[in-house]
């Protein structure tokens, strides 16, 4: 391999460990575009499969007392699984042009909507009715395309929940997805042994710089991690308009 591609993948990784220690999400969003350019879409998918369970596994953990309720928690990542599986099938067999750039759309508009209404919060009680409806989509986005961000990390921050609670509910609902994603890769002969040891030598560089980031988030007011999300999901949209139309 191009050293220099080999440099420019390890650094993708380290800028996504960082973000996933400050924010809890966003090593996917950085590292699964630029594996798959290097790569191919179902290498970066395989690897950040097994990225997402040991970090995840990790931050669930380590903010295990902020969980909010069991239903919230739980229920998001149960119903996170059940979409996993069935999006690593769509992964496997069917193109995901038109999914991607719906949920561009979506997540553009909320947005705007956070940009011209900064007070507007979703309803927890009504947030809590939605959650399955939520874990799903966000599960099936995770097995079809590696991330669940549009989906999970929208839901969660409309629901305005504070950084820790918001990093210990969407790390529990990573590592669900996770413990079912892998056996479905691996049984659809997507997550091979030369990918799995690719991980295992990519999880070094991101468990480097997750405590960095972890580290600066001390220094984030509740704001500045708000505006942290919100620049997240733009890169997350151009990102799915892109896969689209690309």
């Amino acid at each position: 391999m191009d050293p220099n591609l080999l440099l420019f993948a390890t650094a993708a990784i380290l800028v996504g460990g960082f973000l996933k220690g400050a924010t809890g999400a966003g090593a996917p969003v950085v590292g699964v575009p630029i594996l798959a350019a290097i790569f191919d879409v179902q290498l970066a998918v395989a690897v950040f499969s097994v990225l997402n369970l040991f970090s995840n596994i990790w931050h669930s953990y380590a903010y295990r007392m902020h969980r909010g309720s069991f239903r919230l928690v739980y229920g998001f990542a149960i119903a996170g699984s059940v979409g996993a599986i069935a999006g690593s099938v769509l992964l496997a067999s069917l193109p995901t042009d038109a999914l991607m750039a719906s949920l561009a759309g979506i997540v553009l508009a909320y947005i705007f909507l956070r940009l011209f209404q900064p007070d507007w919060a979703l309803d927890r009680s009504a947030g809590m009715r939605l959650v399955p409806y939520a874990g799903i989509a966000g599960g099936l986005m995770q097995g079809a395309g590696g991330i669940s961000a549009p989906v999970s990390v929208t839901f969660l921050n409309a629901m305005r929940l504070p950084r820790e609670e918001f990093i210990a509910t969407i790390s529990v609902f990573f590592v669900a997805m996770s413990i079912v994603q892998i056996p479905s890769l691996a049984y659809l002969g997507i997550l091979t042994t030369d990918r799995s040891l690719m991980a295992m030598a990519a999880a070094v560089p991101m468990f480097l710089s997750m405590p960095l980031g972890e580290w600066a988030a001390r220094y984030m007011s509740k704001a500045v991690f708000d505006r942290i999300i919100l620049v997240l999901l733009a890169v997350i949209a151009v990102r799915l308009i892109w896969t689209s139309v690309g």
